[in-house]
């Protein structure tokens, strides 16, 4: 018989911005179904989600994949977690998501932060002061505009060895600042991927010493700030071939700004400015090609003639992809054209 390692991880209940949560459970000849994996428990009072008197919470396995990052058989079983009655847990972001068929396709480009624990700033920031201003640092190469290469490239291999559908990576505006990119046919697999890689990159930071920062405005000031730009369509999306119904549901978006904002990432406030590749947080704007307006409509949707996707530029870097992906599907529902 083989021992398999199960890697259970979850999102506590911490408010504003929820954590990771992981234990191991050890199991012989694990398939590597989901099917195969069980319902398990953990103290939720010890993570913000139940009372002492009534602490069981429990762990509904939802994705699973391939643990890269472990010697012998192991495997990363993302969860949702659930009440002790078997009801979606308030912190349960993925429940909230209507697509049952899979007809949204979401692709999230997950923009981060490296910290060195010693000073405290991003990667590559001098001691005592700051780098050179923006402009070298996005897509760059040689070692005094890209830093930490090493790991990122671990993670992008991580990712791909847990079968991870990454569809990109780069170097980004900031110094010590990168994304990847995540596409997914279903909107709540979308969600377990991002949170899977997110968990991979943490376990990346630990080897390496350094912490990984989600925060959407980590240093302030003339630099830019981190998103989790949300790429999106439908079946109505990817074939209407009509600028009208494209214009129909971007202005759906218009009267639930404040309904977007909620779940689009804490201190938000603070990268929407109007500045840096962004739209104002109270105002809301549509343009073709516009990294300035809250949605952009990408110039590969056009030249298809209307058939494609749209672009969500305002969810921050730590934001929750499941409740991102929720209140877009939402949205778009409202906006009254064929599916």
């Amino acid at each position: 018989m083989t021992k398999c390692k199960l890697e259970y991880i979850w999102l506590d209940g911490y408010k504003p911005t929820q954590s990771l949560r992981g234990k191991t459970k050890i199991v012989e000849d694990f398939s590597g179904k989901l099917e195969d994996c069980e319902v398990w428990s953990f103290d939720g009072s010890s993570t913000e989600q139940a009372e002492g008197g009534s602490s069981d919470c429990l762990l509904k396995p939802v994705f699973v994949c391939p643990d890269p990052g472990r010697i012998g058989d192991g495997y990363i079983v993302m969860c949702e977690v659930l009440n002790a009655d078997k009801t979606p847990h308030d912190s349960n972001g993925r429940a909230t998501i209507d697509d049952d068929d899979n007809d949204f396709w979401f692709g999230f480009e997950q923009e981060y932060v490296l910290i060195d624990i010693e000073t405290n700033k991003p990667v590559g920031f001098p001691s005592g002061g700051y780098p050179g201003p923006q402009g070298p640092y996005y897509c760059s190469v040689g070692a005094s505009n890209a830093v930490a290469r090493d790991l990122i490239e671990e993670h992008l291999e991580m990712c791909l060895e847990a079968g991870l559908n990454v569809e990109g990576i780069n170097a980004e505006v900031m110094m010590g600042q990168w994304e990847y990119q995540i596409f997914s046919k279903g909107a709540a697999e979308a969600g377990d991927q991002i949170w899977v890689s997110r968990y991979l990159l943490e376990r990346c930071g630990e080897k390496y010493g350094i912490k990984i920062d989600y925060h959407c405005k980590p240093v302030k000031g003339d630099w830019n700030g981190s998103g989790m730009h949300a790429n999106f369509s439908n079946t109505t999306l990817r074939t209407c071939g009509s600028r009208e119904v494209y214009e129909q549901i971007c202005q759906a978006f218009q009267p639930r700004v404040k309904e977007h904002i909620d779940v689009y990432g804490a201190d938000n406030d603070q990268r929407l400015t109007g500045l840096h590749e962004t739209q104002r947080i109270d105002e809301f704007s549509y343009g073709i090609s516009d990294r300035g307006a809250s949605i952009r409509i990408p110039i590969a949707t056009v030249e298809k003639g209307w058939k494609g996707w749209l672009e969500d530029r305002r969810p921050a870097s730590n934001a929750d992809p499941y409740k991102v992906a929720a209140e877009i599907i939402r949205t778009v529902k409202t906006a009254g054209v064929p599916a």
